[in-house]
């Protein structure tokens, strides 16, 4: 068995490579390895998502946007996503500095269409606009903004964004 000490010795050795990585033993190659990474709480971006919604973003927009799919963006609204990931969680930041004070735009009919429904969906669930979100405690778990629904008419238009597609790192073969 492997103290502590040695375990840390090891991993240093390893890591500064002073070791060859074949001596290493299991307990060394686990602690050696990077872990799942950690799940945050997804309070405030599905604050932050509503009140988008409140702006006559819809979920379909908001998921092109950050280059997801408009499912997960539903879940997050709808509160049946508990966690989310630091990648995630900063993108919808990103995005809500954006467009917290800007309106969807309207330029077609099917625009016009799915701006109401945003809207419309805000209002039935009485969601509070950016303007009356506290910033400091959005990220708290467990914050809960006291401003009701109330229309927003926003400072302008929104303008197109779209995040480049996120792809998973792969390792070359013979590398």
């Amino acid at each position: 068995m492997t103290t502590g000490t040695q375990l840390t010795a090891t991993v240093h050795d390893l890591t500064t490579r002073r070791r060859a990585r074949r001596a290493a033993t299991p307990a060394v190659a686990m602690a050696t390895r990077p872990g799942p990474r950690p799940r945050l709480d997804a309070g405030g971006a599905r604050l932050r998502l509503r009140a988008l919604h409140v702006m006559g973003h819809s979920s379909t927009r908001i998921a092109r946007a950050l280059s997801v799919r408009q499912e997960t963006i539903q879940k997050l609204v709808r509160g049946d996503a508990r966690t989310i990931s630091p990648y995630l969680r900063d993108a919808i930041t990103a995005l809500y500095d954006a467009w917290w004070d800007k309106r969807a735009p309207e330029r077609t009919r099917a625009e016009r269409a799915a701006a109401a429904r945003a809207r419309q969906r805000a209002s039935a669930g009485n969601w509070c606009a950016g303007a009356a979100l506290d910033d400091y405690k959005l990220d708290t778990p467990g914050y809960r903004p006291r401003t009701p629904y109330r229309p927003a008419r926003g400072t302008g238009v929104a303008p197109d964004i779209r995040l480049p597609v996120r792809r998973p790192h792969r390792k070359r073969r013979g590398a």
